[in-house]
């Protein structure tokens, strides 16, 4: 019944669902490097990281066709894999330990990956809302 949602140019190719996926990923990835960051805030040396900004890669993977994800560690946002994503955080001033950690700053960048992933998902809702809407299935 449905078998025209793979042909149409508009159900064809539904990235939007691997970009909003890919976004909520970075936000969780995001969240557990702010979580190492605080969990290590008063370790002497410690140095705090952050992960690069994300950028979805839509031309890219249309063009390639990437393999399939079988572990977080595979996943790719853009450059490298996962640990690729990781930048050392050189906005922060070290503290007299060499601990570079600043605790009101962590806070801001989770409250961002938190807003991060509630556009992820507002994205994958109302694009499941149009998508039920366009086969007839309304809400």
């Amino acid at each position: 019944m449905y078998e025209f949602l793979g042909r149409s140019p508009v159900f064809g190719n539904l990235d939007v669902f691997q970009v909003a996926s890919q976004m909520a990923r970075h936000a969780s990835m995001r969240q557990g490097v702010i979580a190492r960051n605080v969990a290590n805030a008063n370790t002497p040396g410690f140095k705090s990281m952050d992960l690069e900004t994300f950028r979805p890669d839509v031309r890219d993977r249309a063009a390639a066709n990437r393999m399939n994800v079988t572990r977080d560690g595979h996943m790719s946002f853009g450059r490298g894999g996962a640990s690729g994503l990781e930048i050392e955080d050189r906005s922060a001033v070290p503290s007299p330990n060499g601990n570079t950690v600043e605790i009101e700053a962590q806070i801001l960048k989770s409250v961002d990956a938190e807003r991060q992933h509630s556009r992820a998902m507002a994205v994958y809702q109302s694009s499941m809302s149009l998508l039920r809407t366009s086969i007839g299935r309304g809400r």
